[in-house]
């Protein structure tokens, strides 16, 4: 199941930050020590009552400019509108109603559902004298909170988990492959699916559905139904300065929790910036499928090492995801767009894949056998019994003696020896420790 997008809007000093951290401390989730990951700390995963989400902030705004404020709140509360299934909408109990307030509030109440106003920095029991001028920007019964005394949070969750839309039967369909296009801007991701839909044998249907429809593609090639998500379309506004990169994250967010397969595009001019190291991260961190798509490569000029030197550069930026093919494409001139498709087909069938649990155990063993796990102070890590317990992506369990033993490098060592005795090209592995008598994993 796709977990809902979230996202905190507001204009700076309600707190939003401090409501981030609050509902991101609540979270029950499984932290993955991964060197190499950029994480950007506008988005983190979260859970309220056994419902994971993903929640994502818009604030940022790092301007001392009033005249230019309004531009971003608009721009920030458009981009939730396209990306987020709830908005938390903060505003001050103490300041009271501004302009700022007004503005994004109209534009909230004309397009955007699911929108749970939020008075925040209610400290008292009583409710602060401010609190009924909210009504006026109609978007139902204000919910007073304090993000700082911790007052209020558990109604906010169970709002917010209530206004979750319901899961589509589309969302399980596992013949239709969806394909995230991310990447920050100007990298071509438009182009390439533009080209890809206009392939003489792609036929692209008209479907109805949510309102993300104008920026998902369905169509069908080779007998196979996929369905492209493009993360472009960020319309650049007068007056903003800045955040432009900042919010093809938020729009990336979206696309990447929706996807099966995520396409991130690099252009070949300019290499891997950090953004793609953010963007790449968030679809490792996801367990989506990950093709690395080189664009723009009919610019750069080439000898016959060029490939392969460009390919180690990638692969050292981005050592989290040695998994990952690369593809050197153009998405103008044409070239190697199929291989996309036939690429994300086969990954498809490896985030699916499950292992049999006695050849699993047997590979595992043998890599024991092999290299003697760590050990520290005399004490040696064992491994019990090793079960996949998932997919999409493989998630496996490993009962073992004491998993503080258990150390990056030899859990990358037996990754590593999976991947050898298994084709997961494309996809990640998720590995879990837990220690005797201590609860499986469903």
């Amino acid at each position: 199941m796709n977990k809902p997008v979230v996202a905190v809007v507001g204009r700076p000093n309600v707190g939003k930050s401090t409501l981030f951290n609050r509902l991101v401390g609540r979270r029950v989730s499984i932290v993955e020590d991964t060197p190499g990951v950029t994480r950007d700390r506008i988005y983190a995963d979260a859970e309220w009552r056994g419902i994971p989400f993903v929640l994502i902030d818009t604030g940022g705004i790092d301007n001392s400019s009033d005249e230019i404020i309004p531009a971003q709140m608009r721009a920030q509360a458009d981009i939730a509108i396209e990306t987020a299934d709830v908005i938390v909408f903060i505003v001050d109990g103490k300041a009271g109603m501004t302009s700022a307030d007004r503005e994004v509030g109209a534009m909230l109440q004309k397009r955007a559902k699911n929108v749970i106003l939020v008075v925040n920095k209610s400290d008292k029991p009583e409710l602060p004298d401010s609190y009924y001028d909210f009504y006026e920007l109609g978007l139902g019964d204000p919910l007073p909170v304090s993000a700082a005394n911790m007052l209020g949070l558990g109604d906010l969750l169970d709002r917010i988990t209530e206004s979750f839309p319901e899961q589509n039967d589309d969302d399980d369909d596992t013949d239709n492959i969806k394909i995230a296009v991310i990447g920050r801007p100007n990298v071509g991701k438009s182009s390439l699916v533009n080209a890809i839909t206009g392939e003489e044998r792609v036929i692209v249907s008209d479907i109805a559905g949510t309102t993300r429809d104008s920026i998902d593609l369905p169509f069908e090639y080779e007998g196979q139904q996929y369905t492209l998500i493009d993360t472009a379309g960020i319309r650049r506004k007068k007056n903003i300065s800045e955040s432009i990169e900042k919010y093809s994250v938020i729009r990336s967010i979206s696309a990447i929790e929706r996807s099966d397969v995520c396409v991130l595009m690099i252009d070949a001019v300019e290499g891997v910036t950090e953004q793609d190291k953010k963007i790449g991260g968030m679809a490792h961190e996801s367990g989506k499928g990950v093709i690395i798509a080189v664009n723009k490569w009919d610019l750069v000029t080439k000898d016959s090492h060029t490939m392969s030197k460009f390919e180690k550069k990638i692969r050292n930026e981005l050592v989290y995801m040695p998994y990952a093919p690369i593809v050197f494409i153009s998405a103008v001139k044409g070239q190697r767009l199929l291989n996309i498709l036939v690429m994300a087909r086969s990954i498809a069938e490896h985030r699916a894949f499950r292992v049999p649990t006695g050849q699993l155990n047997a590979i595992i063993e043998d890599a024991v056998m092999m290299r003697q796990p760590p050990s520290d102070k005399g004490k040696q890590l064992k491994i019990y019994y090793v079960t996949q317990v998932g997919v999409k992506p493989p998630l496996f369990s490993f009962q073992v003696n004491k998993r503080s033993l258990m150390h990056f490098s030899y859990s990358r060592y037996l990754e590593n020896k999976l991947r050898e005795a298994f084709d997961f090209s494309g996809t990640s592995l998720k590995f879990v420790f837990r220690e005797k008598g201590e609860k499986n994993l469903d």
